[in-house]
């Protein structure tokens, strides 16, 4: 895991670019890679590339980044894992390929040399690099299918910038801080800022599954590789007995969870109470990880309710015979760090402490990686939004349609308490007749129609007519879906998952030098589980999970009502309420600008 970032002149005409700028953003960006830095640029200086990292694979100094190539023509800058890289190393090998490393770094320039853009299909793993060609004077990026790891590019029409982290790019001094509407109005509408949009109109997201070519010609247009929402649409032909989708489940389960521990280093893990992360634990001990430390968080405000998290972790843990470590986080520590928090906040969230305070005691710990459990809830059906969209979508379906209908219940809605009270009560005739929009309803933090309240009215239609909400929305669902399940599934996962969980635990857990793996955030896992998900209605999903290890959970963790992985905050902020809800995402959603305002010096001016 480490940051990644890098200058190309592409223009003939262009100026060179300037070392310091290089420098800065890689810098900018050194708790994500503490242990070694490295920068290359090619003879002409016109392109320059840097690397912070955080060894986990191979960690000796020879793998340190940039890495070049044998023959000199190939510099690879490299952030994440190649889970398979072990199996592609013997495959190349037998191709007569000799290795200099025992990184998964090595692995990619191989691979780009023998398949050019084809390498990716390869690939199973978290991953965002970028190749210099220096024959053909081309640069070439690539992001995984989930965007597990973030890359951000800024183009001015001279000169080309990408980096891991928005922030790093702006260290840099060269990136224009116009504002994007569109990432402005994004994050009011859903608590993120959604992909490819950032804050700022110069600098957009590598979107997730996506490899871009940049050569003398300038930037081409993304290409997309390997979607989720097409892999989330491959259903079985034939319905599966119990039998064999528990079957499919714990093999292709326990595949990830083996990949997902291939390191030089120690893997511990995130445990909560829930479901996702106790087969995790169970599933890494029938992996033969002898020895496994596990993390749970604890807060005093929870101490006799069902918020809190620590006796059934515990019990997991001593069932599967873990180290576990209980960390107590107070109020006191909560406001000592939140200028940290805001520091490293690279876009602005909603969420995320839970994050930040986990992956804290994980770097106490002495930990460099950890396994998370996020993703069971989108790929296997554990979100109440599984239930309630085809449920809004049924019963909406035909008066949306009716010419309007909304406008009138919208404008009848907001002279009732009940429209008073809750604004998507008032949305609900409008929006919940399609799955984009119910989706909106169940995700969203403001509506549409509210946005004129707390934003400059013209800044609110161009973003609104930037971001085409609805139909970008529609458009991460699987094409010609027929499962409910599976649409739910991709409008999580390519959503709310990819724009603010995934988002969250990297910067988060960056921020403290910890990588964070998400085995049920994996391809491979997806094509062999994916098919299956159209049966895996109601709690299916979530009991097969729980039977996965070969020592199943306690019942009293699979009969556990869902709550979340939780941090006090609403109470410790009603305390302080200079920052209000805009870290805590669950209460009142109008404080949610105070962030915006306190997230960066020069953010543009918001109304409200």
């Amino acid at each position: 895991m480490c940051g990644i970032n890098g200058i190309f002149a592409f223009n003939p005409s262009a100026n060179l670019p300037d070392r310091k700028e290089l420098l800065a953003t890689r810098d900018h960006m050194r708790a994500r890679g503490p242990d070694a830095v490295g920068e290359w640029w090619d003879a002409a200086g016109r392109i320059g590339l840097g690397h912070r990292r955080l060894s986990i694979i191979d960690l000796s100094e020879r793998a340190t980044q940039p890495m070049a190539s044998a023959c000199g023509r190939y510099q690879v800058t490299f952030n994440g894992e190649i889970y398979n890289y072990p199996e592609l190393r013997t495959r190349l090998e037998a191709q007569g390929r000799v290795f200099r490393t025992t990184s998964d770094t090595e692995v990619l320039l191989h691979l780009f040399d023998l398949k050019r853009e084809a390498m990716v299909h390869d690939l199973r793993g978290m991953f965002a690099f970028a190749i210099w060609d220096d024959v053909a004077k081309s640069l070439f990026l690539a992001r995984d299918s989930y965007g597990i790891k973030p890359l951000y590019t800024a183009s001015d029409g001279w000169t080309f910038r990408f980096a891991s982290q928005v922030k790093a790019l702006l260290a840099g001094g060269k990136v224009s801080t116009d504002p994007e509407s569109a990432g402005i109005v994004g994050f009011h509408v859903w608590g993120s800022v959604p992909e490819p949009f950032t804050l700022y109109r110069e600098i957009r997201a590598l979107p997730a599954g996506h490899t871009q070519v940049i050569d003398e010609a300038g930037p081409r247009a993304p290409q997309p590789f390997a979607l989720v929402s097409d892999m989330l649409g491959m259903a079985s032909p034939r319905p599966l007995a119990i039998d064999e989708m528990r079957d499919c489940l714990r093999t292709a389960l326990g595949e990830s969870v083996k990949a997902h521990l291939l390191a030089d280093v120690e893997v511990g893990l995130f445990l909560s109470a829930g479901v996702d992360s106790g087969a995790l634990l169970g599933l890494m001990r029938d992996a033969g990880q002898q020895k496994i430390r596990t993390i749970t968080l604890s807060f005093s405000e929870y101490q006799g309710t069902s918020d809190n998290e620590t006796p059934l972790a515990s019990l997991v843990a001593r069932q599967y015979g873990a180290e576990h470590q209980v960390r107590t986080v107070d109020e006191a520590e909560f406001q000592r760090d939140l200028p940290a928090i805001l520091a490293a906040m690279d876009q602005p969230t909603i969420d995320g402490i839970n994050s930040w305070f986990v992956s804290k005691a994980a770097s106490e710990a002495g930990l460099k990686v950890a396994l998370s459990g996020l993703g069971g809830d989108e790929l296997l059906g554990g979100y109440p939004s599984f239930r309630d969209i085809p449920r809004w979508v049924g019963m909406f379906k035909v008066p949306a349609a009716v010419p309007g209908l909304a406008w009138l219940a919208r404008s009848v809605m907001r002279h009732s308490a009940l429209g008073r009270n809750n604004p998507k009560a008032r949305g609900m005739v409008k929006y919940g007749g399609s799955y984009a929009g119910a989706y909106l309803l169940r995700r969203g933090l403001f509506l549409p129609f509210e946005l004129d309240t707390i934003l400059d009215p013209e800044l609110v239609r161009d973003g609104l007519e930037r971001l085409q909400l609805l139909p970008t929305v529609d458009s991460t669902m699987p094409p010609g879906a027929r499962s409910s399940t599976a649409r739910v599934a991709a409008l999580e996962s390519a959503n709310y998952m990819r724009n603010q969980l995934l988002r969250d635990t990297d910067w988060t857990s960056m921020a403290h030098s910890i990588e964070v793996r998400t085995p049920l955030v994996d391809v491979a896992l997806l094509q062999s589980v994916g098919p299956m998900i159209p049966q895996l209605t109601g709690a299916l999903g979530k009991q097969l999970l729980a039977q996965a290890p070969s020592v199943p959970l306690p019942d009293a963790v699979v009969n556990r009502p869902k709550t979340g992985f939780n941090v006090p905050v609403g109470s410790w902020l009603d305390r302080k309420p200079d920052f209000d809800t805009a870290l805590r995402g669950h209460v009142s959603r109008h404080r949610a600008l105070d962030l915006m305002r306190t997230f960066a010096t020069g953010a543009p001016a918001l109304a409200g």
